[in-house]
């Protein structure tokens, strides 16, 4: 039990820290705002979409090993974020994943 309370506050804060960043825009591994709204389509289940040429282009300046750091986390699922979708998604604007990721 208390290691969910553990997990659920690591989350919470995640979250917390993505989202309420005082006057600050929300980035993510170098992704702005804007970038991160043009790529959740083709993250978001049931139905994502192909990447538009405004997300590849946000995530041509991303730190994809940063992404990569999410992708067993719980913080993108806790946001609408399929983690498989987001991995699968910089291959699908000609960009190679960290050997690592």
């Amino acid at each position: 039990m208390a290691e969910k309370l553990v997990v659920l506050m690591a989350v919470a804060a995640a979250v917390f820290v993505l989202f309420n960043q005082g006057s600050k825009a929300m980035t993510l591994c170098n992704m702005d705002e804007k970038g991160l709204m043009a790529c959740k389509p083709s993250v978001t289940p049931p139905d994502p979409v192909d990447p538009t040429e405004e997300c590849c282009e946000a995530l041509r300046g991303a730190d994809l090993k940063c992404l990569c750091s999410y992708r067993n986390s719980l913080m993108l699922p806790s946001i609408g974020i399929d983690p498989d979708l987001a991995i699968a998604l910089p291959p699908k604007c000609s960009l190679t994943l960290p050997t690592d990721c």
